[in-house]
């Protein structure tokens, strides 16, 4: 059974950074996509970032492109999205998921695996 377990998540001021892990175990690491979703009260499920298999090639939502980055450590199985410039509207749980396929997906159905989540509360 592959489980994602993430952490990082706080209590950070507007224009705050936070860097958010996610380690993976019980799976092939480097033959998953990895992603970053986030879902805040009373709304969807929504995509931030995503990373392909071994590859490594990065997809970033309009919406935090140029604030947030994707990353992945396979030898670690190991993905991370580092967060700057934080604002208000990016307070969420941050989800990590795990997807096999080849390139990478912003479409939560199209991932396999999912950790329980990470808060992140920005303060304004």
């Amino acid at each position: 059974q592959v489980q994602l377990v993430e952490s990082g998540g706080g209590l950070v001021q507007a224009g705050g950074s936070l860097r958010l892990s996610c380690v993976a175990s019980g799976g092939t690491f480097d033959t998953y996509a990895m992603a970053w979703f986030r879902q805040a009260p009373g709304k969807e499920r929504e995509f931030v970032a995503a990373i392909r298999r071994e590859v490594g090639t990065t997809y970033i939502a309009g919406s935090v492109r140029g604030r947030f980055t994707i990353s992945r450590d396979n030898a670690k199985n190991t993905v991370s999205l580092q967060m700057i410039s934080l604002k208000p509207e990016d307070t969420a749980v941050y989800y990590c998921a795990a997807g096999v396929m080849d390139y990478w997906s912003a479409l939560s159905n199209d991932y396999d695996y999912w950790g329980q989540g990470t808060q992140v509360t920005v303060s304004s």
